[in-house]
């Protein structure tokens, strides 16, 4: 997955401002304790990052 494909769905799922605001402040255990921002600045993969999230909240089929 593309970064800018993690990011379409992350605007989609959540809308433009919030999938900012969450990225940077929702911390996951399954990224090590890391919000998303800091996950990706770690190097990991966007598909993983996107993985994590889709773990914690109800994401669309679509966007999975």
């Amino acid at each position: 997955m593309r970064l800018s494909d993690f990011w379409d769905r992350m605007k989609l799922h959540f809308g433009d401002a919030y999938a900012e605001s969450w990225a940077r402040d929702y911390i996951l255990a399954e990224l090590g304790g890391r919000t998303v921002d800091q996950a990706l600045a770690d190097g990991f993969a966007a598909k993983d990052v996107w993985r994590a999230v889709c773990g914690v909240i109800d994401v669309a089929p679509r966007l999975r």
